[in-house]
């Protein structure tokens, strides 16, 4: 099983998501932004290293969304989704850039069912829309 991490970042009424390379596994599907932990980095250390690469972003990690296992034909993932904040203090660093991602979207809870996501993201998406009431 790979240990995978995401972070849910809010601004305002909308979330941000962003769309798989055409060339990877899952390609053009949505998702949140994260990736793999590397050996010797916690969730944490991770999560904050794949948007720095994937987004040019620093981000702040909080506390855990939620946790799902999902088993894909080639890969099992855990998948960790954490709150996160894009940083302040670093106006450079606010503004996400597709430096991996074919796109970039902040959309509302009520847009979910617009965008075509990665399975495993699934799950988490019937959360944020509960907990937001949209049905």
């Amino acid at each position: 099983m790979v240990e995978v991490v995401a972070a849910l970042v809010w601004s305002g009424e909308k979330f941000m998501i962003c769309q798989r390379p055409a060339n990877k596994a899952r390609g053009l599907l949505w998702e949140f932004v994260g990736g793999k932990v590397e050996q010797g980095e916690t969730k944490e250390q991770a999560l904050v290293r794949e948007c720095r690469e994937e987004l040019g972003i620093t981000v702040s990690v909080g506390d855990v969304f939620t946790e799902v296992t999902h088993e894909y034909p080639d890969i099992t993932v855990h998948l960790t989704l954490f709150n996160a904040t894009i940083d302040e203090g670093i106006p450079q660093k606010r503004i996400p850039q597709k430096l991996e991602h074919n796109d970039i979207k902040w959309i509302t809870p009520s847009e979910i069912p617009d965008y075509t996501f990665c399975p495993a993201d699934e799950e988490i998406l019937k959360i944020v829309q509960k907990k937001w009431k949209i049905y």
